[in-house]
């Protein structure tokens, strides 16, 4: 997506997600599932305007005049689950969250060696561990209610903040599991 077709939304939703990274990279590898919910900073602050004074003068600023400015709120206590399709699945978001966004680390082969991978779940979970090819990677995806998102991925490897891809929709399995907290309930 080119810089021009970027809705105001997008953008704000780029720079959320590049700031849930950051902030997510702060802690180190090797980390847990991290889930956080996405508000609307002006519509935060309308409903709970003592928040206003724990935020720093410039946030405050941007919350006020610029109404695509987003705020991201740590979800903690996440359930145990077996599997992050599990835990996306158990997610149901209430109308005053306006998205999500979640970090996971993952290990990826390139596609030669996948097709060797054992189909026993622990097995394989040896091989990756040890795989001479192997890369360590940390994936933020976000959604908006509206249908919006955005990625950003992170290797081990090249562990530095300016050489973070992000991009709208990079991992879609990712975001579609996201969207499943906002669908409809029947």
């Amino acid at each position: 997506m080119t810089e021009n077709a970027k809705t105001p939304m997008t953008r704000s939703l780029e720079k959320s997600t590049l700031e849930i990274e950051r902030h997510v990279a702060s802690g180190g590898w090797d980390a847990p599932i991290r889930l956080f919910a996405l508000a609307l900073a002006k519509n935060a602050l309308a409903q709970h305007p003592e928040l206003a004074g724990e935020l720093p003068a410039d946030v405050q600023a941007d919350a006020i005049e610029d109404e695509t400015t987003l705020f991201s709120i740590e979800q903690e206590g996440l359930p145990q689950v077996e599997t992050l399709e599990d835990l996306l699945g158990r997610i149901v978001w209430p109308a005053d969250v306006d998205g999500a966004a979640l970090s996971v680390e993952r290990i990826i082969l390139p596609p030669s060696a996948e097709v060797s991978l054992p189909e026993d779940p622990a097995e394989a979970d040896k091989v990756l561990a040890s795989h001479p090819d192997r890369q360590d990677v940390r994936i933020v995806a976000a959604v908006l209610r509206t249908g919006e998102s955005w990625c950003a991925i992170r290797m081990r490897k090249f562990d530095d903040d300016a050489k973070v891809l992000s991009g709208a929709n990079l991992i879609p399995g990712l975001v579609e599991g996201l969207k499943v907290g906002f669908a409809e309930q029947a």
